[in-house]
């Protein structure tokens, strides 16, 4: 916890700063919403081909998804959802002037989620 995952246009690949986004994301996570950093857990997906509407080019897409451990306030997921908006915006520069979509979501992670950390 938490579980973070990033879905992000390929077109982004040498405009997105991953590694700081996810960096002050995490830290972001900790002030907001009281995690432990060591538990902030950031995986990227790379996808292909963003369609928007009609438009097959132009377009680049970046969606935010954080699971937490239920407890949190709605106040709280709504902070850390406008934060991870706000690092997008630093993080990702479009290139060719692609108008760049980017949301996010905060979500409780299910009562039966289990974790196992070892060699």
């Amino acid at each position: 916890m938490p579980q973070i995952t990033v879905d992000y246009s390929d077109n982004l690949a040498d405009g997105f700063d991953r590694r700081a986004f996810a960096r002050d994301l995490h830290s972001a996570v900790v002030e907001i919403a009281a995690a432990k950093p060591p538990a902030c857990k950031t995986r990227f997906r790379r996808t292909e081909d963003p369609v928007v509407g009609p438009d097959t080019e132009g377009h680049a897409l970046v969606h935010v998804h954080i699971a937490l451990l239920a407890g949190r306030t709605d106040e709280t997921k709504s902070r850390l959802t406008e934060t991870a908006l706000d690092l997008l915006r630093r993080y990702v520069k479009p290139a060719d002037g692609r108008t760049l979509h980017a949301s996010a979501e905060i979500r409780d992670l299910d009562p039966s989620y289990r974790k196992f950390e070892g060699e």
